[in-house]
């Protein structure tokens, strides 16, 4: 599969979609489609489809957005130092499709790895595990558990 972002993917997105992935936007926490979402699968970024993160690796760290302690392929993430809003962070963007993920932090389960991706839902395009094959992620599938 080749993952890219095109004019057409970015065409499609919403308002906040597109101030999130576009714009280096956040959603307001505890408003986003995913942070409750417990269902096994993978998510994929918005513009570009590429996997990002499984279920397996979704925790529930309270902060308002959905968190994962590592990515599905670390090859499809790129971690950026980021010194907007006067504090100094480590910003999460898709390789291919160049979106504003969100930030990853240092504070995440330690017998897990110690790390907290916090994404954006507005980033994300969820893909149930009875789906990943019909959508051509079928190899991830031994990435995903029941939850």
């Amino acid at each position: 599969m080749t993952y890219r972002k095109t004019d057409e993917a970015v065409s499609k997105l919403t308002p906040e979609q597109y101030r999130v992935t576009q714009q280096n936007g956040t959603e307001r926490p505890f408003t986003g489609e995913y942070t409750d979402n417990k269902r096994p699968g993978i998510y994929v970024d918005i513009v570009s489809g590429e996997p990002l993160f499984a279920s397996a690796d979704k925790f529930d760290s309270g902060c308002g957005w959905p968190s994962f302690t590592k990515p599905i392929v670390p090859a499809n993430v790129n971690e950026l130092r980021d010194k907007s809003h006067g504090m100094i962070r480590t910003e999460v963007r898709s390789v291919h499709g160049g979106s504003h993920l969100g930030h990853v932090f240092p504070d995440g389960p330690q017998d897990r790895g110690g790390l907290r991706y916090c994404i954006n839902s507005a980033a994300l395009r969820f893909i149930p595990r009875e789906e990943m094959e019909a959508e051509g992620y079928g190899g991830y599938i031994n990435q995903v558990e029941d939850i």
